[in-house]
């Protein structure tokens, strides 16, 4: 990680630039393993000094940290802390997520396929027309309520859907029928 240490209107030891330094680079590997860079400003207001820590920890995740004391030291040490409880509480919300996701069912994975239906040039004698494949696709069969597919398939202006129904578990279809309503096909349905 770059760490960029400054001061306004106060000039820093080295000693103090190598802590902060060595402090920051564990916080972030404790926390977050690939943090890009840090920068680090120390300041005097009156009879305190302030230190503000920006670290930009990737993915579009910036942290600030502000802190006030006596002395340097001090100051910097209450901004880590409130890097380290930002990066502590974003870690958490991370492994929830992942956790909630992990326990979430999957989608079950199929094939689209657009097909064009050839003329009669393509009769192969037996009477039957053939269709060639236009287009292939993949795409998911959801887990979803009657409800929810249909609002999926307006939202997506699609003519019919497949989904696995939640009440049931079964394989259904909805589709726009030709007089403008909706119609279900629900193969378990009783």
């Amino acid at each position: 990680m770059q760490i960029t240490v400054s001061g306004k209107q106060v000039d820093l030891s080295d000693a103090l630039r190598r802590r902060v330094s060595d402090h920051l680079d564990v916080i972030a590997s404790k926390y977050f393993d690939h943090a890009l860079e840090a920068q680090v400003t120390f300041g005097r207001a009156r009879s305190f000094f302030t230190c503000d820590i920006n670290v930009h920890a990737g993915r579009g995740l910036t942290l600030r940290g502000e802190g006030e004391a006596a002395d340097a030291n001090t100051a910097f040490d209450d901004a880590a802390e409130h890097i380290a409880k930002r990066l502590r509480r974003y870690r958490r919300r991370v492994n929830e997520h992942a956790r909630d996701s992990a326990n979430r069912e999957r989608p079950e994975a199929a094939r689209q396929y657009v097909l064009r239906q050839e003329d009669g040039s393509a009769d192969r004698g037996n009477g039957e027309a053939q269709a060639t494949i236009v287009a292939e696709d993949a795409t998911e069969i959801s887990l979803l309520t009657v409800s929810e597919a249909v609002m999926l398939m307006d939202l997506a202006d699609q003519p019919a859907m497949m989904f696995r129904n939640k009440a049931s578990g079964e394989l259904n279809v909805v589709y726009r029928r030709s007089d403008g309503n909706i119609g279900w096909i629900d193969p378990g349905g009783k």
